[in-house]
């Protein structure tokens, strides 16, 4: 199966009981993009690519567009990015993103999650260098030849194409985004893209043993009760 259908991040939960943590952490992403970028996903891409994927997860119409004009409004909370660094349980390596307007709780509220899962927050560059920040895209296919080709015509440095299972993942550099995405709409025009994001893809594995994977999960679940963390990202392989 492609890479882009097995990777290993932190999903936020889609179930009712999570949705307006879900919104809560949408909304506020938007906010800032919008408010540092301009209102317009026309011109403002990052806007446009996040409220994208703010729809492909079910995100109503009204949370994006009230973080929107909350951006344009002026006023409002000052948010500034926060990523934070460490092991978890096993020793995998993990990334850790926030969006907080109190470094201090969010700080705290993390490292946390870290001493009480006997895992070690670690200082910036710690796991990083082990990640690669890449643009990734996954759909049904076979033919990674045609999209390889097809992708190299329109000039996108890519990074791998991978197939497996009838499904094909695009990798490419983080900065390559909208060129991947702009030549496989323009060359696949009925083309459904079940995966199209920026992430970071770990360079190496880290299996978690049936030991351990209680606190993984543990670890997992309350950094995913921490309002200000938005995304984390990891190289556990779990047992199956």
């Amino acid at each position: 199966m492609g890479r882009a259908f097995e990777v290993r991040k932190n999903a936020m939960a889609k179930t009712a009981g999570q949705k307006t943590k879900v919104y809560s952490k949408y909304g506020k992403e938007i906010y800032v993009v919008a408010k540092s970028g301009g209102p317009d996903p026309d011109t403002n891409l990052s806007l446009k690519r996040l409220i994208e994927k703010a729809k492909k997860d079910q995100v109503p119409g009204h949370v994006i567009d009230k973080a929107i004009e909350k951006a344009t409004g002026g006023a409002g909370e000052d948010y500034s990015p926060a990523r934070y660094e460490g092991f978890g349980p096993g020793s995998c390596m993990v990334i850790v993103d926030c969006l907080t307007d109190n470094a201090n709780r969010t700080i705290t509220d993390v490292r946390n999650c870290f001493t009480k899962t006997n895992s070690k927050i670690g200082a910036p560059g710690t796991a990083a260098h082990m990640f690669d920040h890449a643009a990734l895209f996954g759909f049904a296919g076979d033919d990674e030849d045609l999209i390889l080709e097809t992708l190299m015509e329109a000039d996108v440095d890519v990074t791998d194409v991978e197939s497996g299972g009838g499904k094909i993942t695009v990798i490419a550099p983080n900065t390559e985004f909208f060129k991947v995405k702009t030549a496989l709409a323009e060359a696949f025009p009925e083309l459904d893209i079940e995966i199209e994001e920026i992430t970071f893809l770990p360079q190496v594995e880290a299996p978690i043993s049936e030991e351990d994977l209680p606190m993984f999960q543990k670890f997992m679940d309350m950094l995913e009760d921490c309002d200000d963390v938005q995304n984390v990202y990891h190289n556990a392989v779990l047992p199956e």
